[in-house]
């Protein structure tokens, strides 16, 4: 079978095609971040308008590329939600109404779904069961993961995901959009042991997350050592970069370790934009490795919003025999444990 992927959440225009017997055969990538980074953040209304832009020349581009016709596709997959209402419209609309001009079946995928079979496209993927990390721009969750569409939510963000945080504080230190990579990229010159940054919610029991204080905590720290200037000195500020990162990484390799002591498990797997971090992966890779267990991930083009991840697990739904009705559906919030389960995982 052969799946068109659809992926339009946010600001990234990503399409793709997989083959159920081949694998990848392609896939293409159009970021806005130029379009959004002057603004310091992304812009729903102008998101919306550039994926109307580049979603049919994109599309028809790869199929030229790859000797393909409409009579050639199987089926379409697009991303429902969650995400912003108008991206997801946009994608929504164009998906379901190239699969009903094709007259194949279609399919909405969920996005953090997406995310989490990511590493599915490597050639050594994970098995079920396992935990996966999913790590963002806008989720931070732990999950249980027994097979395709069977969850269960162990622990969340209760206010910022980490990725949210990772671009306010990048914010704070006048860094560039996005600010996960500035930051990563500024720590690298910072002083490990200069400043300790609190690591939230690590000092009482659960798995739930919360970023906000270390936000203020990070705002408070650079207001301290900016004297007469806007912001403190070069060094200063690769400091508190590397001090920032650090927390955020320590407490997510803390719960992690937590959540696969809880369930026995010694596979995890990491995806979402955060998972690309290599602090992330260093500090998850050396932990697990003390006690027997591996990690996952996608490959770094993987781990940001993609059209290869939708195609993949719409793919999957598609052979277990999901199918849309003509209705087009954008749901902004989906709670992942809501899917329906595939019972044999592909």
């Amino acid at each position: 079978m052969k799946v068109l992927g659809i992926e339009t959440s946010c600001d990234e225009t990503g399409i793709a095609v997989y083959d159920s017997e081949r694998g990848l055969l392609s896939d293409a990538l159009y970021s806005q971040v130029a379009v959004h980074a002057e603004y310091g953040g992304v812009v729903p209304e102008l998101a919306s308008r550039d994926h109307i832009r580049k979603l049919l020349p994109m599309v028809k581009q790869m199929l030229a590329n790859l000797s393909l016709g409409g009579g050639d596709i199987d089926g379409v997959a697009y991303t429902s939600g969650p995400g912003l209402i108008g991206a997801l419209m946009v994608g929504a609309a164009f998906g379901r109404s190239l699969a009903y001009a094709w007259k194949v079946p279609a399919v909405g995928v969920h996005h953090m779904e997406g995310h989490l079979l990511a590493p599915m496209l490597e050639e050594n993927p994970p098995a079920f069961p396992f935990v996966a990390l999913l790590v963002s721009g806008g989720h931070t969750q732990l999950v249980r993961v027994d097979g395709i569409g069977h969850y269960a939510i162990l622990g969340e963000s209760l206010d910022d995901a980490a990725g949210e945080a990772f671009d306010k504080a990048a914010k704070m230190l006048d860094l560039d959009y996005p600010g996960g990579p500035e930051i990563a990229r500024l720590a690298v010159q910072g002083d490990p042991d200069r400043f300790r940054f609190p690591r939230p919610m690590t000092d009482r029991p659960g798995l739930d997350f919360s970023f906000s204080g270390l936000k203020t905590f990070t705002l408070n720290t650079i207001a301290d050592h900016r004297g007469d200037e806007v912001l403190p000195d070069d060094q200063t500020m690769a400091d508190i970069a590397c001090a920032f990162q650090e927390a955020v990484v320590d407490t997510l390799a803390i719960k992690c370790r937590r959540a696969l002591a809880a369930t026995g498990m010694k596979t995890l797997v990491i995806a979402g934009g955060v998972s690309a971090n290599q602090r992330l992966r260093e500090r998850l890779e050396a932990a697990l490795a003390k006690e027997g267990g591996r990690v996952f991930y996608a490959r770094h083009k993987f781990c940001t919003d993609n059209g290869a991840m939708i195609a993949y697990a719409g793919c999957q739904r598609l052979l277990a025999g999901q199918r849309e009705d003509l209705a087009i559906r954008a749901i902004p919030r989906w709670p992942m444990d809501t899917l329906a389960p595939i019972d044999a995982p592909v």
